[in-house]
């Protein structure tokens, strides 16, 4: 007859497993613990989604950089509808519908941006017509500054090195010599006369045929064929934008519910703020650099002031290397003339003193406020777009980084995003 036996009771309570048998916690070599099953799931959900938004990630940049024409397009259409909304929003105070007011400021636009770049034109090709003076002139100055090296050189030689053993130098230099004409002498053999001097080589020159002037510009235009396609759209782009706000606006937001709404309309307000800041702000501090590069250089006697002035304002305009590339117009300009010294000292002077005023005072204050992201988050926004998008990405980047940081700062689980870009 089998005995029964009851279970073994441990301190609390409960049954302890027989010998021989594991528990249902055991693992080989390791401690039990009653979270062993669940931590292999739990590597593994979160490997799927580590993975899942890498390659999310991939294909996002991807897209970015096999569509950029499309992206950059649309970016610069909204960027114009941002800035050209409140001079449309005034000419409505005028009892205009949108429709109306929005091609009498586009049209406005457009003749500004004309009479500019006639100005700039007519700077330009007085500028070409002048190119072959300035560059003998710079070739020139180049050649004294070797001159000058080579002799200061010399002077330093003679200067660091003793003579005895300089003298000592050229009689090694000349021992060789003497020593040949030694021996030819000894041998009886006279010194052979230096060889004629070779045949000139008959140039042949291959001229082309000249080729028809619509095949020249078909071929030129034809690389850059899909930029400018993607470019004929942007003026349609900005009407539509304008005239359409209301309505676009108003079915966007009919995507979210409740609180949803208000942080996107928060949001879109935000964008449309920074957005027009960003680039009306530096439009006027370019205004103010070129102005004032321009009149002070006027003054000093720099030629073609209007557009070394204009092009120095802009250069100062671009981040961490605005300084160097400001100076260089109007030093170019200077050096390619017969001028003194201290003009052209006067000149890198100015134009430095104005890219450390307008960039260290006026860009805090204009700009500043509105846009407020680290130092770190805007050069690596920098090294991103312009690694995607090239010299336009570079233009781009701020205002679209000061996007992004709006949309974090106005819904809730993306604050801490916000936080990291911010300042």
């Amino acid at each position: 007859m089998a005995v029964l036996r009851k279970p073994r009771k441990t301190v609390a309570g409960s049954s302890a497993p027989r010998e021989g048998e594991a528990g249902p916690f055991a693992a080989s070599g390791r401690e039990s613990s009653p979270f062993a099953l669940l931590r292999a799931p739990q590597v593994s959900v979160r490997f799927i989604n580590f993975a899942t938004s890498l390659i999310a990630l991939t294909a996002l940049v991807a897209l970015l950089y096999y569509g950029r024409d499309f992206f950059v397009a649309l970016i610069i259409s909204a960027v114009f509808a941002f800035i050209l909304d409140p001079a449309v929003l005034l000419v409505m105070k005028l009892r205009l519908p949108r429709g109306m007011a929005t091609p009498i400021v586009i049209g406005i636009s457009a003749v500004a941006i004309y009479l500019l770049a006639i100005l700039i034109w007519t700077q330009v090709a007085s500028l070409a017509a002048d190119f072959p003076t300035y560059t003998s002139r710079i070739s020139e100055l180049i050649d004294k500054a070797n001159g000058r090296l080579d002799n200061f050189e010399q002077q330093t030689l003679q200067i660091v090195v003793p003579k005895s053993l300089q003298q000592h130098e050229e009689q090694i230099q000349q021992k060789p010599q003497a020593a040949m004409q030694a021996r030819r002498r000894k041998a009886g053999t006279k010194i052979a006369p230096p060889n004629p001097a070779p045949p000139e080589v008959q140039q042949v020159r291959i001229v082309s045929e000249p080729r028809p002037v619509i095949a020249t510009l078909y071929g030129y235009l034809s690389r850059y064929l899909h930029v400018l396609v993607m470019v004929s759209f942007v003026p349609f782009l900005v009407y539509f934008m304008l005239s359409w706000r209301d309505r676009i606006g108003e079915s966007f937001l009919r995507l979210f519910k409740g609180e949803q709404q208000v942080a996107v309309e928060r949001a879109w307000v935000g964008i449309g703020n920074s957005t027009r800041a960003y680039v009306v702000g530096n439009f006027f501090l370019w205004v103010f650099l070129s102005s004032a590069s321009a009149l002070v250089f006027f003054f000093l006697g720099v030629p073609y002031w209007v557009l070394v002035g204009a092009v120095s304002g802009f250069f100062s305009l671009v981040p961490y290397i605005g300084l160097p590339l400001s100076i260089l117009p109007p030093l170019i300009a200077s050096l390619a003339v017969p001028n003194k010294f201290k003009t052209v000292l006067l000149v890198i002077i100015c134009a430095a003193a104005l890219h450390v005023l307008a960039m260290n005072f006026l860009y805090a204050k204009i700009i500043g406020r509105r846009v407020r992201l680290n130092p770190l988050a805007l050069t690596m926004s920098l090294m991103f777009w312009g690694a995607v998008w090239g010299g336009i990405g570079l233009i781009l980047a701020v205002p679209i980084m000061a996007a992004i940081k709006e949309v974090c700062d106005n819904v809730d689980s993306l604050n801490p995003y916000g936080e990291l870009l911010g300042d």
